[in-house]
């Protein structure tokens, strides 16, 4: 068994006890830093201001990210980009591998 200083422990409990009140990390932050830990890819996030492009059986797709960093395409409203690639394609992408924003870290 490893051993933990007693203050380390402590955090430690603090920490859980204070996510399990408060729900813990979200949904992207827990990915996020699995995608830090594992050190295989980094996927930086839609940005206000953004217009990516991306050809679908030949047709192009634009998206657009306003100021009020809401994601725009096909003159419609939508919560994530994973919703914009399932729509093109018809079946379940990431959004940010899509289009083009995941990338592979050399290793």
């Amino acid at each position: 068994m490893p051993r933990i200083s007693p203050s380390l422990l402590r955090l430690a409990l603090a920490w859980e006890i204070q996510a399990r009140a408060q729900g813990g990390l979200a949904r992207q932050t827990r990915q996020r830093l699995a995608q830090i830990g594992a050190a295989k890819t980094r996927t930086p996030p839609a940005r206000a201001g953004m217009r990516l492009v991306r050809e679908w059986n030949g047709q192009a797709h634009v998206v657009t990210v306003g100021k009020d960093e809401v994601i725009r395409w096909d003159g419609r409203e939508w919560r994530s980009l994973s919703e914009v690639a399932r729509a093109i394609t018809g079946t379940r992408w990431s959004g940010p591998a899509f289009f083009g924003l995941k990338k592979t870290i050399a290793a």
